[in-house]
Parts: C-alpha cells; sequence; structure tokens
C-alpha cells in the first residue's frame, strides 16, 4: 500500500532486493533435483529475466569470480555491480536449506570483497545467499544486526491462486490495523 502511494524509495539495499525471488522463467521443475551448477547455468542462460527479477540497477560481472587468498582459492557464484547503490553484489546459490556455514561463508567474500576490491567512493559490499530454504531464526542469530549479507529465498513457480488471494488478504488486513 506504501509503495502505491509513495512510489519506490531506495534507502537502503532493502528497498532494492527482491524476497523471495520468482525464477519461473528459468523452466526447472519443481519436483526434480538439481545441483548448484544447472541453477546457475539456468540462471546465466536467462540473464536477462534474471537481471529483472532481481530488481534495479544490476550489472552482471562474472561468473565463478575466482579470489585467492592465504594461498586457497575461492569462487562467487555471480558477481553483480548495482549502480543505483554503487556496490557489488555477490550471490552464492544454494539449492538446500540454509546453513550457519552458508553465512559465515558468504561473510568471509564481503570482507573480500570491501577489504581489497571495492574503490574508496564505493559503498559496502552486499551478500545474497540465494536459497531454497531458509529459517530467518538462524539468519538472525549468525550474522551481527548490522550485517550486509541478506539470505533470499526463491521459488521455481509462483503459487497457486488460492494461496495468493489469501496472502493478499492477509497483507490488506494488517494493513487495516
Amino acid at each position: 500500500m506504501r509503495l502505491a502511494q509513495e512510489g519506490q524509495t531506495i534507502n537502503n539495499p532493502d528497498d532494492i532486493i527482491k524476497n523471495p525471488l520468482t525464477l519461473e522463467f528459468l523452466g526447472l521443475k519443481s519436483d526434480v533435483s538439481y545441483s548448484e551448477t544447472k541453477l546457475e547455468n539456468a540462471i546465466i542462460g536467462k540473464m536477462q529475466h534474471f537481471l529483472l527479477e532481481l530488481g534495479k540497477g544490476f550489472l552482471f560481472e562474472a561468473r565463478q569470480k575466482r579470489f585467492t587468498f592465504d594461498e586457497e582459492n575461492f569462487y562467487v557464484d555471480l558477481v553483480f555491480y548495482n549502480r543505483l547503490l554503487q556496490c557489488y553484489v555477490l550471490i552464492d546459490l544454494k539449492v538446500d536449506k540454509l546453513a550457519h556455514q552458508d553465512l559465515g561463508q558468504m561473510q568471509m567474500y564481503v570482507n573480500y570483497y570491501d577489504r581489497y576490491v571495492k574503490q574508496d567512493f564505493e559503498k559496502p559490499t552486499i551478500g545474497i545467499l540465494l536459497c531454497k530454504e531458509k529459517k530467518d531464526a538462524l539468519v538472525e542469530l549468525t550474522l551481527p544486526k548490522d550485517s550486509n549479507i541478506y539470505a533470499q529465498q526463491y521459488a521455481l513457480y509462483l503459487p497457486d491462486k488460492q494461496l495468493l488471494q489469501a496472502k493478499l488478504r492477509e497483507w490488506i488486513e494488517e494493513q487495516d490495523e
């Protein structure tokens, strides 16, 4: 309702990053097992659609971006830059339930980019863990409150019409209160 009345205002990363993302355009079957590599390949193959689903201002930089730290190689699944936020956006793909180790790994990626890649004029790097399932309590307990890391769920298909209608009624009731 606020968005309809005021339009979109961008004050922080939450204002740009959609949650959840609907990846129906990838054509992956929800009842079939797939790997992170298959998910990544599907996203790369449909990059224009994925950028539109992500939100405004995203520019693609790399996939499987390698960086070496302490003589060990690490790979970020997808690297974007957001021209509106003026910062790097790192995306790690998870085809299962999000674990606290995934959050720690993303924190390391974000720290590396902030310390060794970003320019002084750029804002802090954002990390997004795109996962099939997440528990908000786990994310809140694992990450500091001021963290620039977000766990976002994705769905391969929109929910059915009845579920969408029920959710809309719930949101309207919340707005009326």
